[in-house]
């Protein structure tokens, strides 16, 4: 039986590059340091947490991280406000930063429209979860003034009258923003607002790992997706591979995983969000090729 049991591991899954960017930082200061603090988890994988917590670097809240003095603290891929930065400096910390380039590139551009906004009474409007890291530090470019609507129903809190300047988050479903585009499109033109204009700002990576996962899960009879519970991203990636494949398990390790689930499957595909490591997917197919 075991020699017709096929495991694939998704070569296309894993850590974007500003994470393994972030993560790779982290380890190369940790070599050289006794403390390194991390304002917020890394990664949203508590898996991977886990692994560089061992290593020394220690998690912190942004109430923690307003006591600290004199001391080291890691800015994630997902970036900061500038209020962070105004801080580290008054408490003289050390910043050792790490926020993705696209994302920084958004950052960038969020703060140009929302000085174009100001001089004419505009909007900036942000696609993104709110709450979310990378939003909050899209929202301090705006000196917090952006309006941010995590889905569709929440248009309504866009003043259709006044010009908008729309973006997303790097992490959002690339088809759910193109519906939300189209709709206030409709809206402006209606309202006789020619003032409006949506920037495509979701990563390539994140896209196009739709595109991918879709092959992907086509090409087995069972899809095991790897995740953090709190992966923004790996939510969207998993209810994409769901539709295409029902037969999807969600998992955060191998511990979820009993031997029943995988009677008369012949070829089980492992695949993942961007937050997963590529270790993790690694000892789960171990876990298959012991266990089934």
């Amino acid at each position: 039986m075991e020699d017709k049991i096929e495991i694939k591991i998704d070569q296309n899954a894993g850590f974007c590059f500003g994470v393994v960017a972030a993560i790779h930082r982290a380890e190369q200061e940790l070599l050289n340091t006794n403390k390194l603090y991390c304002l917020g988890d890394i990664v949203h994988n508590n898996v991977e947490v886990e692994r560089l917590s061992k290593k020394g670097l220690s998690v912190i809240t942004y109430s923690e991280f307003e006591q600290l003095s004199d001391a080291k603290v890691f800015i994630r891929a997902h970036g900061e406000p500038p209020s962070t930065y105004q801080k580290a400096k008054e408490r003289k910390i050390e910043l050792i930063d790490a926020t993705c380039p696209i994302v920084l590139h958004l950052q960038q551009r969020i703060k140009n429209g929302y000085e174009e906004m100001k001089n004419i009474n505009g909007q900036i409007v942000i696609f993104g979860k709110k709450g979310h890291a990378e939003v909050i530090g899209l929202q301090g470019q705006t000196e917090n003034s952006a309006i941010v609507i995590s889905s569709l129903n929440e248009i309504e809190s866009i003043d259709i009258n006044k010009p908008i300047r729309l973006y997303s988050q790097t992490t959002k479903s690339k088809e759910t923003y193109q519906e939300l585009i189209e709709l206030l499109e409709k809206r402006c033109k209606e309202a006789g607002n020619s003032n409006f204009i949506a920037y495509n700002t979701i990563c390539n990576r994140v896209s196009n790992r739709a595109k991918e996962l879709v092959e992907f899960a086509n090409s087995v009879d069972i899809v095991i997706f790897v995740s953090g519970t709190n992966s923004s991203n790996g939510k969207y990636l998993y209810e994409y591979c769901k539709k295409v494949k029902n037969n999807t398990l969600f998992i955060s390790d191998e511990s979820e995983l009993e031997v029943e689930m995988f009677n008369y499957m012949n070829k089980i595909g492992i695949t993942g969000a961007t937050s997963t490591p590529m270790w993790l997917m690694e000892k789960i197919a171990k876990w298959l090729h012991e266990n089934i």
